[in-house]
């Protein structure tokens, strides 16, 4: 049931969040409307307590696998929720979005991404082909924040958004799929689990 859950919340937390986005750019463009940007808001703290429960859920999973990296993923994904409900807040208060508002975001989603997947990975509780495909997409993400702040390029538009594509496709197509349809494989007991070993000099 928590992989059910959890494949849930990855689908609600990416549609909200894209409604939620939609609407807010639609206020950076020019529509003043309050309404249509107090949903978006709205939809944005939506994607964020689903982005809490995945969080809160998975620690459940991992924590037999590394407690301590466990630990930080739903730490990591609360902060994501506060950077995120914070701009949101000073939005409707403003009527100005935060400058380089989703990039702030970016930073605990992409940290906490990459805990996950390697978690995932190492332990092997989903095809490592897919934990793969997330490593790929929170490093991207993480990769492009620096060059977006810097004005190498916008990851909202044209060869930025190709560093968005690996993460939306673990998030909200191969990772959630496979949770509802397959599950997780029964994790290991912290006895039971060892990491791959280091190769060592003969």
């Amino acid at each position: 049931m928590i992989a059910v859950t959890v494949g849930i919340l990855f689908f609600i937390q990416m549609a909200t969040a894209i409604v939620g986005t939609s609407l807010i750019q639609a206020f950076e463009d020019g529509n003043t409307d309050r309404g249509p940007l107090t949903v978006g808001v709205l939809f944005m703290m939506c994607s964020g307590i689903a982005v809490v429960g995945i969080g809160l859920l998975m620690y459940q999973v991992l924590e037999p696998v590394n407690q301590q990296l466990a630990l930080w993923y739903p730490g990591l994904r609360i902060v994501e929720f506060a950077v995120s409900t914070a701009c949101g807040v000073y939005l409707l208060a403003q009527l100005q979005v935060v400058p380089n508002h989703l990039l702030w975001v970016y930073i605990p989603t992409g940290i906490g991404g990459v805990i996950l997947t390697y978690l995932l990975y190492v332990s092997q509780l989903v095809p490592r082909p897919i934990a793969i495909l997330g490593l790929i997409g929170y490093a991207s993400l993480l990769l492009g924040v620096p060059l977006d702040l810097l004005g190498v390029l916008d990851m909202n538009a044209g060869p930025g958004l190709a560093l968005l594509a690996p993460g939306g496709l673990f998030e909200f197509v191969f990772l959630p799929i496979w949770l509802i349809a397959k599950g997780f494989k029964s994790p290991p007991t912290a006895k039971e689990f060892k990491p791959p070993a280091l190769a060592t000099a003969s």
